[in-house]
């Protein structure tokens, strides 16, 4: 495994994030598709065994089941200090005032909320899940600082927003001389590439690191164009966004550069997002063994020249996802 600091700060992270809005009972929320503790395990030992520390969730994730069965995964298959631990806020998790946004009723509630049930005093990464419209930047910023004082967070991350938006809060932070953002999870794929326009300039000027989300575009990227037949794929509402025609002539080429290669899709797809120089480390959120020990192999891979514009050169402008 290869190592990277995060952005400009001083956060040491593996080059591959686990994912893990894929634990969970999936008889809550919407991740029909999640593992439970026991058939998490061999996935979590595979993390430790190839060296992933960086371990990413979010307290929406199965309604907080995903951050229960990471804080239990932690406690029997790794070290506390061993793992660098984001997790995130905003969506809801309850009908009251504090149950969603960004507020800093919300914010307080929350964080005290996660490192329950995630079994610990402290994240590594507090990332804000979306843009919050309705609560004034200076107050999320503010209230964001206070947890990163009160010891209960290291580091702020940020994820999926315009980068107006984001432009916004670090200047707030700024201005009030607040915890800045480190970190912008933000969706990146072949078949997404819409960050290149504003973001990642943006991220580049201010040395802030990118972790992205959905680098096989939901696995669309990982497998033939003709193959949908995955669980999740039948399951997951956000998987319908890639599987349209537009996309067919990019999964294609994977295919063909893999192919030449003798590797498998995910390879190539991995390959290319982390040839970006802004981004530090892509989010695989693994179902299977083998979609960890891919995203590793991937590390070891140099696109060429020619494989990296024929990946490229199908893809047409489209409206961002996922804000």
């Amino acid at each position: 495994m290869e190592y990277t600091r995060l952005g400009s700060s001083g956060l040491k992270v593996s080059r591959v994030t686990l994912g893990c809005m894929s634990f969970g009972e999936p008889d809550r929320g919407v991740q029909r598709w999640a593992l439970n503790d026991a058939a998490a395990e061999p996935i979590f030992r595979q993390a430790v065994e190839l060296g992933i520390t960086f371990w990413d969730t979010a307290n929406a994730y199965s309604y907080g089941s995903s951050e229960e069965v990471v804080g239990r995964a932690i406690r029997k298959y790794a070290e506390r200090d061993r793992i660098v631990l984001a997790t995130k806020v905003f969506f809801k998790m309850h009908d009251g005032p504090g149950g969603s946004g960004l507020s800093r009723k919300a914010i307080m509630e929350n964080i005290d909320a996660s490192l329950n049930r995630l079994g610990t005093d402290y994240v590594d990464l507090y990332q804000i899940h979306r843009f919050d419209p309705d609560t004034p930047v200076e107050e999320t910023m503010e209230a964001l600082h206070d947890v990163v004082r009160a010891g209960k967070v290291r580091y702020l991350g940020a994820s999926s927003m315009w980068a107006w938006q984001f432009a916004k809060l670090q200047h707030a932070a700024d201005l009030g001389g607040w915890t800045r953002f480190v970190s912008m999870q933000n969706q990146y794929s072949l078949l997404q590439r819409e960050e290149e326009r504003e973001m990642f300039g943006l991220l580049a000027d201010q040395g802030v690191g990118s972790i992205p989300w959905s680098p096989l575009a939901k696995g669309r990227l990982a497998r033939p164009w003709e193959d949908m037949s995955t669980h999740r794929a039948e399951t997951d509402a956000l998987h319908a966004r890639y599987a349209v025609d537009e996309n067919r002539a990019i999964v294609d080429a994977v295919k063909r550069v893999a192919d030449a290669r003798g590797v498998p899709m995910a390879q190539v797809a991995l390959a290319w997002v982390l040839h970006n120089p802004v981004v530090d480390a892509p989010i695989v959120g693994p179902t299977k063994p083998h979609h960890l020990s891919d995203a590793a192999a991937a590390l070891e891979i140099e696109l060429t020249a020619d494989e990296i514009a024929a990946l490229e050169e199908h893809y047409t402008p489209r409206a961002p996802s996922g804000y």
